[in-house]
C-alpha cells in the first residue's frame, strides 16, 4: 500500500450538483462507459432529496475526489416491508482496498437506519467478482427474494 494514502483521511458528504461530472467521470472510468444522461437523472432524483441519498467521498487535504454511493428507502413491492437500498457504489481504482468503500457503505446504512430501514439490499451480477466479494465483506448475504429475468426480443 502506497505511505502516502494509508493514512488518508477521508470525508463522506450528500453530493450536490457540483458533483455531477466528478460521478460522470469515475463511473466511465470504472464502467468504460460514459453515462451523462444517467447521471443527470440520478441526480435529479437522488441529490439532495430526502429519503434519497447520493452521497461523496473525498480526501480531506487535498480536497479529492474518491468515490460515490446512491441508494433510498423503498418497500412494499412483492410483500417486501420498508427496507434501504444500495444502487450503485463506485471508488477511485487507485483509491481502492483503503477503506473508501465501506466508510460510504457505512454512512449509507446510517442514513437509510435513520429513515426507518432495518435491512439494507442490493443486486449484484453473479459474476462480479469484486462487488460481489466487497457486500460480503459488509456482512451482506443472500436475501429472502430471487431476481427472476425473461429477455424480450
Amino acid at each position: 500500500m502506497n505511505t502516502e494514502t494509508q493514512f488518508l483521511q477521508v470525508n463522506i458528504r450528500p453530493a450536490s450538483i457540483d458533483d455531477l461530472q466528478k460521478v460522470v467521470d469515475l463511473d466511465a472510468e470504472i464502467t468504460g462507459l460514459e453515462k451523462k444522461e444517467y447521471w443527470e437523472n440520478h441526480f435529479n432524483r437522488f441529490a439532495e432529496r430526502n429519503g434519497r441519498y447520493l452521497m461523496i467521498a473525498e480526501s480531506k487535504t487535498p480536497c479529492e475526489f474518491l468515490g460515490f454511493i446512491v441508494g433510498e428507502v423503498s418497500g412494499w413491492e412483492f410483500g417486501s416491508r420498508p427496507c434501504g437500498w444500495v444502487f450503485v457504489i463506485g471508488v477511485a481504482p487507485s483509491h481502492r482496498v483503503q477503506g473508501i468503500g465501506e466508510k460510504l457503505f457505512n454512512a449509507m446504512c446510517e442514513v437509510l437506519k435513520a429513515d426507518g430501514a432495518d435491512s439494507v439490499r442490493t443486486m449484484v451480477g453473479r459474476d462480479d467478482q469484486l462487488n460481489m466479494s466487497f457486500f460480503r465483506s459488509q456482512g451482506m448475504m443472500a436475501g429472502p427474494f430471487i431476481e427472476l429475468e425473461k429477455p424480450l426480443f
